[in-house]
């Protein structure tokens, strides 16, 4: 790769030209490779696919402009020369779009063609009309107005800019400030998504290193949840302008080299310091354009902007405006974590092959214990409804996190979560009930020597406040509604649940770790903890893929391998087959499997208590975790353990509970005596049903096992549960 010259590119010169060795390039071909396994490469078929969406998209625009030439009365042989460009830009322009990605695309139109009565009016229409469009969903008071729509199943969100021209010239180039003469604010915020894209791709030293490595920061943004513009984080502009910074800095750098040095240079960034990828410019009267250009040395309201991250085409503007205290805070804690996590990867060397450490999806209802729970409710209507009433609340909800640490003087942070979950909809006589749920993570900051311990909170006028703003919807209408309530973990809607075990990879959702009993413990730091496994397993022997581990199973494992060592014999054992894939997903409850012929500890799932099996004799194997049934409204929390004993029956082991104070009535404990009755008859499998049961303080669950063994593990009929005596 050739050097690059400072002047031509960036406001500083590089840190460093040193090029990619050869251990770095073979890193950057393993990044690559995961990438590509990650599915964030489309494949041939998917690139024709979308190909076709725009050229389908190009005919309804083009019949739509010649049909509005002939309605304002123009000559024929004019009618017949109108047209309108379709350019797409974002993602898909910038060259790092993948499967499933969505299509940025702008409309330039003539200079008769009105945005809110053609665009949003009869534009619309016309698509509502065409049969390869669905979920048509027109959002004119947006930032940038938009059309959302699906266009033969691929998602298209559709602008429009008209420029100060009769005919719009097939070539025309919108790089020059010309093609802005007369234009409106709105409009310019159109044209500058195709500007800027081209703009950024002008300004890198190399624009494969650039696209590799914006592949890998958006990826890692995506599943650490701070991807999003709606929600107060950094849209897919503001990373890329992070990015194409760190290029300018390392211009003869590798991927593979980029990738750290972005989370070590951002990490230690002095926000509000601007991220700049040229020089700010002004007109000063030269065009007479006079647009809002962001620069806090002449708009003093632009130094409040928390994040500010500057686009490099005229008019600058800030792409980080909707960052708040609370999501700039949640935004460099990952980056933080993102600089921890790289940095063991190259330490560790042997050609940088655990890269997939770093995208490891943050453990969101693992790292609090208590939330605010949105819940966006339709009564009656159609889905369009709730789609639009939904996408109203959740470009609302940065503001409710800012309100809660504004009201709450910072002593409570919020963790915005922007994927909604939807419950099951309720068919009522002649209504039909929809209802989709946001969920904010609540934590203390670090305590203080002299802050009290444990302080409340009082947020109702907080959440009315919320709730009042969000009703101010110009498409309001009775039967929307929103809710705000305080929940905990344990109490989690089932239906939250049931979509994280239906995702995969996502059962770790679940676990609980002791450190989040600690209510001012940072959820940063406690996945920084989780993050750097990498150093401790050289200490200690790894978990078994898809087990839950615990402080319980660690002492085990030490005792084992302490007693085969007095023993004179090799030290721990090799770690048991699991239970075959096929027969994990035969029950859609199970969620782990663990060693066959090794006695484990029993979770709890809804509390996170730790049942230690200490008394269970060797004939016990615990088969599987089942999550039967959740606490939500009015359903019981249950968890289920299945156990399995070659010769005898299937039950459970009486534990102790160590959490006496989450049952609601507290009993002193008495041992029962219990009759020993005699061992059923070897391959009876009806005689090993109903005889499991287990209390725990005031809780029962009951068991109903059908068939047992390892062979046939795989038709076990049914598990009944009962409600707690």
């Amino acid at each position: 790769m050739a050097s690059q010259s400072p002047q031509s590119r960036g406001v500083a010169e590089p840190i460093s030209l040193v090029g990619p060795t050869p251990a770095d390039l073979e890193s950057t071909a393993r990044l690559e490779r995961l990438l590509r396994e990650e599915g964030l490469y489309e494949s041939a078929e998917e690139t024709a696919a979308r190909e076709e969406v725009l050229r389908g998209l190009r005919g309804v625009v083009d019949r739509w402009v010649k049909r509005l030439t002939r309605q304002r009365g123009y000559p024929d042989g004019m009618a017949d020369r109108a047209t309108a460009l379709v350019l797409p830009f974002g993602s898909y322009r910038l060259g790092v779009h993948g499967r499933g990605s969505d299509i940025d695309a702008l409309v330039v139109g003539p200079s008769y063609v009105d945005r809110d009565r053609d665009f949003f009016g009869a534009l619309a229409a016309a698509l509502a009309e065409t049969a390869a469009v669905a979920e048509l969903q027109p959002v004119p008071g947006a930032h940038v107005p938009v059309i959302k729509m699906r266009f033969h199943g691929v998602q298209v969100d559709l602008v429009y800019a008209g420029v100060c021209l009769p005919v719009v010239p097939g070539d025309l180039d919108l790089s020059g400030r010309s093609v802005l003469r007369g234009l409106d604010l709105a409009t310019a915020r159109s044209l500058n998504g195709v500007r800027v894209a081209d703009e950024i791709l002008r300004l890198v030293p190399d624009a494969a290193a650039f696209r590799t490595t914006l592949r890998c920061v958006k990826h890692w943004a995506k599943a650490r949840g701070v991807y999003s513009n709606v929600a107060g984080f950094l849209g897919g502009v503001g990373w890329a302008i992070l990015v194409a910074r760190v290029c300018q800095l390392y211009p003869n750098a590798s991927p593979s080299m980029l990738l750290p040095r972005f989370f070590r240079v951002f990490a230690r960034w002095k926000w509000p310091s601007p991220v700049m990828l040229r020089a700010i410019e002004h007109d000063d009267c030269e065009l007479g354009l006079s647009l809002p250009v962001w620069d806090p040395r002449r708009n003093p309201r632009d130094k409040i902007h928390l994040m500010p991250i500057v686009t490099p085409a005229y008019p600058c503007m800030n792409s980080g405006y909707n960052v708040s205290h609370a999501t700039l805070r949640v935004i460099t804690e990952q980056l933080a974590v993102g600089d921890a996590v790289c940095q063991e990867i190259v330490k560790a060397g042997s050609g940088g092959g655990g890269w997939d450490k770093l995208f490891q999806p943050f453990n969101f209802f693992g790292a609090y214990k208590s939330y605010l729970q949105v819940d966006v409710t339709v009564t009656g209507g159609e889905e369009d409804d709730l789609r639009e009433w939904k996408g109203w609340v959740e470009s609302r909800l940065r503001l409710l996190s800012a309100r809660v640490e504004a009201d709450t003087s910072g002593m409570l942070l919020c963790h915005l979560h922007q994927q909604p979950y939807a419950a099951e909809p309720h068919n009522e006589p002649r209504r039909r009930r929809r209802t989709s749920s946001f969920f904010v993570g609540l934590s203390k900051p670090p305590a203080q020597p002299q802050q009290q311990q444990h302080q409340l909170f009082d947020l109702r006028a907080t959440t009315e406040g919320f709730k009042e703003e969000v009703y101010m919807y110009d498409y309001w209408r009775p039967g929307m509604e929103v809710a705000v309530a305080h929940v905990r973990r344990k109490d989690l809607p089932s239906y939250v649940l049931r979509q994280l075990l239906r995702s995969p990879g996502r059962h770790d959702q679940l676990k609980r770790k002791r450190a989040d009993d600690d209510p001012s413990s940072s959820p940063a730091a406690s996945d920084h903890s989780a993050s750097s496994s990498s150093s401790r397993d050289a200490k200690r022997p790894a978990a078994a893929p898809g087990r839950i581990g615990s402080s319980f199973e660690k002492k085990t494992t030490h005792e084992q391998s302490t007693r085969a060592a007095a023993d004179g014999g090799p030290g721990p054992a090799a770690p048991r087959r699991l239970l075959p894939r096929a027969v994990e997903q035969s029950h859609e409850n199970l969620l782990v499997a663990a060693d066959i012929g090794e006695v484990r500890c029993c979770y709890s799932l809804y509390s996170g208590t730790v049942s230690k099996d200490s008394a269970a004799s060797s004939d016990f194997h615990v088969l599987g975790i089942a999550n039967a049934a959740n606490r939500a409204r009015h359903a019981p929390a249950i968890a289920l353990v299945l156990l399995y004993r070659p010769q005898g029956g299937v039950g459970f082991r009486q534990g102790t509970n160590p959490s006496p104070h989450r049952c609601r009535r507290r009993r002193p404990y008495r041992r029962a005596r219990r009759r020993r009755q005699p061992p059923p008859a070897k391959n009876d499998s009806a005689a090993y049903s109903d005889r499991g049961s287990r209390r725990d303080h005031g809780q029962a669950v009951y068991v109903m096992v059908r068939a047992v063994g390892v062979e046939n593990i795989a038709a076990i009929a049914s598990v009944d549960t009962c409600r707690k005596e």
